[in-house]
């Protein structure tokens, strides 16, 4: 396993980074246990959760998924073996189970990190992210931004700054970042650093072979900024495996939940049956391909992992070591420039 330094900080994560958010839902706490155990073995050092998890949000299992886990770091003792990044939710009116006030504000912020830490069972978060923006903007698989006339949201990225800081005084979190974020709110939370307020560390955002939509601007802003980026979703939900090519698996998470069918349009099937193929003409595996491609990114600090079961993790986490040469890039450009983002 290789590690990078997260931007600006001291923060030495793994390139692979495991994803929870199924834990408490689709997978029992022995199941999150094992995959635990496995990444760790592997050189996984760096884990991902949010206080929403697990999927999809519900009331019943609400903040599930880090119990889970710090019930895992109860039962080891190794807290101190795990970078942990954790996020807040934002609004959301199918979330007003989480909290009353969905917001940034400083009471909202305090009570989010106070129950996350006490499902954690730690002292501290790593990395602390805003889960999506409180503003109107596109995420979530919208390709575009649709400015709405009864917008009333007023910037106070400012505030938000400032609620957080007092956060990493208390000793609560020791570094921040934002996720699902557009250009405009990167680059406004990099003017308010500017102004001396805290910077953020990375971005979480969406990015595989089916949506690379940040290159378009997002990309220039990390690289001249130095932000760090943890791509989400490399594998498209499992599009990007090929499994759902030839028929419908049981119990795979679109099966279960058809309303996650961000990569699952006519274009995403039909840009996975190029990708396939090709993966096929050079003997390497569909999802070693798209793992691969997403951790050879230059502006990518680490990639997201979401699996299921160990076997999962066990294939994806032997991506570690593939490099693709410049011909099969070639060729995936080709592919992306004939059937462009069809899944953002």
């Amino acid at each position: 396993m290789k590690y990078k330094n997260l931007p600006n900080t001291e923060l030495r994560v793994s390139e692979l980074c495991l994803g929870t958010m199924t834990w408490g839902e689709q997978n029992t706490q022995k199941e999150a246990f094992e995959q635990l155990e496995f990444a760790l073995e592997n050189g996984i050092n760096f884990v991902d959760t949010a206080e929403m998890y697990s999927i999809p949000g519900r009331k019943e299992t609400q903040g599930s998924t880090e119990t889970i886990l710090g019930n895992w770091f109860a039962q080891n003792g190794n807290r101190d073996k795990v970078i942990l990044a954790t996020k807040v939710a934002g609004p959301n009116r199918k979330f007003d189970h989480i909290r009353s006030s969905l917001d940034f504000s400083k009471a909202s912020l305090n009570d989010a990190i106070t129950k996350s830490l006490k499902r954690l069972q730690t002292d501290y978060i790593d990395l602390y992210q805003l889960h999506w923006p409180e503003r109107n903007t596109n995420y979530f698989g919208q390709r575009n931004y649709k400015h709405r006339e009864d917008d009333n949201w007023q910037d106070n990225i400012a505030e938000v700054l400032e609620n957080l800081d007092s956060l990493v005084k208390e000793g609560k979190i020791r570094h921040i970042g934002v996720s699902n974020e557009s250009p405009f709110g990167v680059m406004r939370y990099i003017e308010e650093a500017r102004k001396g307020k805290r910077k953020i560390t990375t971005l979480q955002n969406p990015f595989s072979l089916l949506s690379r939509k940040d290159e378009i601007g997002m990309t220039e802003v990390l690289h001249r900024e130095n932000v760090g980026y943890l791509a989400y979703s490399p594998l498209g939900f499992g599009q990007l495996t090929g499994k759902y090519l030839e028929n419908t698996p049981q119990n795979a998470r679109v099966t279960l939940f058809p309303n996650y069918s961000r990569y699952h349009k006519p274009n995403s099937f039909a840009a996975t049956r190029k990708y396939n193929e090709l993966s096929k003409q050079n003997g390497i595996s569909l999802t070693h391909m798209a793992l691969a491609f997403v951790r050879q990114q230059s502006f990518v600090s680490s990639t997201i992992l979401g699996a299921t079961s160990v076997d999962q993790l066990k294939e994806n986490i032997a991506s570690k070591d593939i490099v693709l040469p410049k011909e099969i890039l070639k060729e995936i450009n080709k592919i992306h420039e004939e059937i462009p983002n069809p899944a953002p």
